[in-house]
């Protein structure tokens, strides 16, 4: 029976079918017994709390891209899945939820709060898995893991157990970066820093016992109330004179020391400096050389606590800002406000203003984890793509600090410790007897991540599947989790394995919105994939984003782009349509039988070129360009492919010579079969569709052989035959296009040109009948050129369209010279711009540059204009 594919393509009647008979066939599934090279590749898990976004897309199907292919060439592949339990951003839902059910997280207590957690989790946790199923993901679904599954919670704990035996894991008082909302510690690396419009503050800070005072510039006012001394640099000589006097604090009239610390900067502000030691980073570490006081005055929650006068207690920061500032204001202690542009942290979670707090926590030493995640990078064992990233990688891990590994949250890892009286119980297993008790804190969340590509493997057991899988090959990741993820990975596989973790690091682009804003849903500039993918379908959404993705480059999304793909989609499927029209269980199809060097030179040339885009395929690949990858695939298949192959077949394909017909039909399956190979990775639903009908008798597309580049199939001679051919048809086109004559009026073409070039169109005569709609074509290398003649001239071969009869003369000269006139009269008018000196100097950029664009565009329609007004006014 002879299969046809639907007359218009319909993604949603083939993506769903597809998914679940791969999910079916264990298709995404590694084989337990071979000795083929593993290529294993680990999710970056999203949040149980995510839902599918742009992001998401991109860096997914770069993955699925590369397992898909590698899978193709025949490598035991694994493609790990699952989700990271996510405890700032869990914790905050789950809390906002029982809020609005009346119900504090306090009140109830940890145990059933957990609980809630774990019954959210469930309830919400797989939207995101499934959606990932949606984008045709190739994941092991069997291996999925979860970051506080029981095995993965005991890798976890291990890891800290080990740690904290080796010496690599302590307890101290320091200064940490606070999130006042989510009310938990964070690490440097979870702190965003902002460009913000703030104020510069200058406060009189009054001299104990004399009429001097000195001037303070301070962007938070509100922390005055915690100062315990002014600081001046000890070679300012404007303050040598108070140093060692002290200060009677505004508002709480105290007696505060003036002291020297080389920190102070004499050029910034007025060159004195507040210190509120328990409320920024530097002022602790010049409490600390000066035996300054320390005092707290925040609740957990940034507002004011009973170190300060009744009057602020309990109120928000921002609100005694205001307050104190009102103050200050009416005592006369004010100077000036000035408007201030500074750099603002915030929680990288809940976006809160980071405040600095004096807190007791856990922190992991960093110094020995350094160096050999710096050799890994430096020696190329691992390779990031594009390279630049390693400047910043190296920046980081040669200033590395000591990382705060604890956070005062519920839902998470718990920290294996307890205490009893003054004895410290740190193992996996909760110690023996009563009176224990164990630490309330939870381990930061990118703790339980940075093992993720040895704890889903079974470690620290040594599993089959971690002898086999690990160390994996590529890791596709965003560049803003560098630090959070990427490094320390690579950290633990080193220390825990002794081997690297992966080879490759792609780092993907960042998606940004047409004006170049990143995509948020409160910028409402965030579409969501999954209304895209019903619009476009799934394939059509993977390569237009991939074709739109340069390696290292920003992507300005822009969603009428999805077009492009929609279009491919369309235009692929028309054309296996067509081939599948002429070919039924009859047609022999088998190209082992052909001869080769007998083949019409276009056989050999779209077979030569088969063979150069599997190459070129293969080189972007190896240089992780997956945007040149399907750029290439792009062109080849809609231009040479069908654009030409195509066309130049149907004089065979409809001729009377079966052989002939049978011959070039095995040629375009033959070529259609690798273009589907080649494309699967980026579009595996339509690819699978379509190789499902051509080839009844075999598996899966996802499980065929990759293409490969053969020898036999070099034509060099031929590919430069017909694409010399390919340049003659075209320029007669534009020379039909550009005067207005229809494609379907018959033409006479002439050929001036060496005896070379000549004998290429004598024997390939067929084609420019059958393409060109010509009635007549003489060749010769003394040809005269007719009068009223349209010409082109393509590699010394001229070309000549005689015009007579074709079009009306007069009318035509009539037009072009209105037309010449016209653009003439327009060009002018920019030029003067352009001309302007004023204009140029004065004018934004952005603007000089559209009209020098402006101007080129009317210089090359004005030079097309002439060129034809000459061809068609000469006698």
């Amino acid at each position: 029976m002879k299969k046809e594919l639907s007359k218009i393509y319909s993604p949603s009647d083939i993506e769903k079918r597809w998914y679940d008979s791969w999910i079916k066939n264990n298709v995404f599934s590694p084989l337990e017994n071979t000795d083929n090279e593993s290529f294993t590749v680990m999710i970056p898990p999203p949040n149980v709390t995510g839902i599918l976004h742009l992001g998401h897309v991109l860096n997914n199907s770069i993955q699925d891209v590369l397992v898909r292919r590698a899978r193709m060439k025949g490598k035991n592949t694994l493609w790990l899945p699952g989700t990271d339990h996510a405890s700032i951003a869990t914790e905050a839902k789950v809390t906002k939820l029982l809020k609005k059910q009346g119900i504090d997280k306090k009140s109830i207590g940890r145990e059933k709060f957990l609980n809630h957690c774990w019954e959210w989790t469930d309830k919400y946790g797989g939207i995101i898995i499934e959606q990932l199923k949606r984008l045709g993901c190739s994941l092991d679904w069997s291996r999925q893991r979860f970051t506080m599954d029981d095995e993965y919670y005991k890798s976890v704990m291990t890891t800290f157990v080990k740690l904290y035996n080796d010496g690599l894991i302590y307890q101290g008082k320091r200064m940490i970066n606070w999130d006042p909302v989510g009310k938990t510690a964070l690490s440097n690396e979870e702190v965003i820093y902002k460009e913000e419009q703030g104020h510069l503050w200058h406060i009189k800070y009054p001299v104990h016992n004399t009429k001097d005072y000195l001037i303070v510039a301070t962007t938070r006012p509100e922390t005055m109330l915690g100062d315990t001394g002014v600081a001046v640099n000890p070679n300012d000589k404007r303050y040598q004179k108070f140093i060692g006097k002290s200060i009677l604090l505004p508002i709480l009239n105290k007696e505060i020391p003036i002291f020297a610390d080389e920190y102070v900067d004499m050029e910034f502000g007025t060159g004195c400096v507040k210190v509120t030691p328990a409320h920024d980073m530097n002022d602790y570490q010049m409490a600390q050389r000066n035996n300054l006081e320390i005092i707290n005055i925040m609740h957990d929650n940034a507002s004011f606590n009973e170190n300060v006068p009744s009057i602020y207690h309990n109120k928000d920061r921002f609100e005694v800002r205001e307050m104190v500032l009102d103050q200050l204001q009416s005592e006369d202690y004010l100077l000036k406000t000035e408007d201030y542009m500074h750099k603002v942290g915030h929680s990288e979670r809940t976006d809160a203003v980071i405040e600095p707090r004096l807190s007791k926590q856990w922190f992991l030493k960093m110094d020995d984890f350094a160096k050999p995640a710096l050799d890994v990078v430096k020696n190329k064992d691992i390779q990031f793509h594009p390279k630049r990233w390693e400047k910043i990688y190296n920046h980081w891990l040669n200033n590395i600090q000591d990382w705060c590994i604890s956070r005062q949250l519920w839902w998470g890892h718990r920290i294996p410790v307890w205490y009893k009286g003054n004895e410290v119980y740190c193992d996996i297993i909760p110690p023996e007897g009563d009176g224990w008790t164990q630490e309330q804190d939870v381990l930061d969340t990118w703790f339980s991540s940075w093992v993720w590509p040895i704890a889903t493997l079974g470690w620290p057991n040594e599993s089959k599947d971690l002898n086999k899988f690990y160390p994996t090959q590529d890791l596709v990741t965003g560049p803003d989790i560098i630090f959070f993820w990427v490094a320390r990975m690579i950290m633990s596989g080193i220390y825990f394995k002794q081997k690297i973790p992966f080879s490759n690091v792609y780092f993907t682009s960042i998606i940004r919105d047409s004006q170049g804003r990143k995509m948020s849903k409160s910028l409402g500039n965030s579409p969501d994939p999954l209304e895209l993918f019903d619009k476009y379908g799934v394939d059509a959404v993977r390569v237009s984003v991939l074709m739109m993705a340069p390696q290292g480059l920003d992507i300005h999304f822009q969603e009428e782009r999805l077009e492009q793909g929609r279009n491919f989609m369309n235009k692929l499927w028309n054309c296996s349509r067509f081939i599948m029209m002429n070919i039924d269980e009859k047609t022999n199809l088998d190209i082992s039988e052909l001869n080769f060097e007998m083949l019409d030179e276009t056989d050999q040339w779209i077979l030569d070129k088969l063979n150069h885009i599997i190459d070129d395929v293969e080189n972007a690949f190896d240089e992780y360009k997956l945007n040149d990858a399907i750029k290439k695939i792009y062109n080849f298949v809609w231009g040479d492919y069908c654009d030409w192959y195509i066309e130049f077949s149907k004089s065979k394909i409809y001729g009377t010579s079966d052989s002939d017909r049978e011959q070039v039909l095995s040629i375009a399956v033959y070529v259609l079969k690798n273009i589907l190979k080649l494309l699967h990775p980026f579009a595996p639903f339509i690819t699978e569709e379509i190789w499902s009908l051509l080839n009844s008798e075999e598996n899966f597309l996802a499980q065929a052989q990759y293409p490969q580049v053969k020898s036999k199939f070099t034509f060099s001679k031929q590919k430069q035959n017909i694409e010399f051919l390919m340049s003659v048809i075209s320029s007669i086109r534009n020379i039909k296009t550009s005067l207005g004559v229809s494609p379907k009026n018959e033409v006479k073409i002439l050929c001036r040109g060496n005896q070379g070039k000549i004998d290429i169109l004598v024997n390939n005569k067929h084609h420019l009948f059958q393409l060109l709609n010509i009635t007549n074509i003489d060749f010769g290398e003394n040809i005269d050129k007719p009068e009223q003649a349209a010409t082109a001239v393509v590699d010394n071969l001229e070309i000549f369209l005689p015009l007579q009869g074709l079009i009306n003369i007069e009318k035509e000269i009539e037009r072009l010279q209105s037309k010449i006139a016209d653009i003439k009269a327009r060009m002018d008018n920019v030029k003067k711009k352009l001309d302007n000196k004023n204009f140029i100097s004065r004018a934004p950029e952005k603007i000089v540059k559209h009209e020098q664009k402006k101007y080129d565009s009317y210089l090359e329609d004005y030079n097309k204009l002439v060129e034809n007004y000459t061809a068609i006014a000469s006698k």
